[in-house]
């Protein structure tokens, strides 16, 4: 039987006064993920280190009206949005399981900042825009950026968790860093120091 990590110490710190609904959280994936099809077989043993942390560690950058893209299990979506609740979150995910769950959950931890939107990305619209779009292993920076920068108001910045290959994902979508106009591209690396796996974030403003 695999074990569920035990919890960091840190993640206290991370989450202040919203731990226990994170713990609730986290309990909930590591009871039903699998069986779901939300996370892997092996991810028990890191899944506060691997996943949570590692989502909770960008709540910071993140402001006003917020589309989390393919948000899946709730990664970093519903974590981000448990450590915000001052900022609305719309989780955008097309598979209907993952909706099902997405909804249970925010129903289960009382999350009146969160709506779940059953759609692809691309079939998404909203006239006035987000004012950030996140992501989080969903696909490669050149097909992820025709799929996140039109959703993002003008003015407005994309915040995408990106792993180790970040640097040569952006060589590889210059092209459509230029098509969408994106501006101050950058990677911040967070967590180091304070987390055993640091998180990378591409950062850019759409214009």
């Amino acid at each position: 039987m695999t074990v569920l990590e035990k919890e960091p110490r840190i993640a206290a710190d991370l989450f202040g006064d919203r731990i226990d609904v994170a713990r609730q959280f986290t309990d909930a994936l590591a009871r039903e993920g699998e069986e779901r099809g939300l996370i892997g077989p092996l991810e028990l043993p890191r899944l506060w280190t691997r996943h949570i942390l590692n989502s909770v560690i960008a709540a910071p950058l993140f402001h006003g009206s917020v589309a989390d893209i393919g948000s899946g299990a709730g990664l970093p979506g519903l974590v981000l949005a448990i450590a915000r609740p001052d900022v609305q979150w719309t989780l955008i995910e097309p598979m209907e399981r993952r909706v099902t769950w997405l909804n249970e959950q925010v129903t289960a931890l009382g999350l009146e900042n969160v709506v779940v939107h059953r759609a692809r990305a691309e079939d998404v619209r909203r006239p006035d825009g987000f004012d950030v779009v996140t992501a989080r292993a969903v696909s490669a920076l050149r097909t992820l950026i025709p799929l996140t920068a039109p959703l993002v108001k003008d003015g407005g910045e994309l915040a995408l968790l990106k792993g180790m290959n970040v640097d040569s994902e952006i060589a590889a979508a210059q092209k459509a860093i230029k098509k969408f106009t994106l501006s101050d591209v950058r990677v911040e690396v967070l967590g180091d120091g304070v987390l055993s796996e640091t998180t990378r974030v591409l950062r850019a403003v759409v214009r």
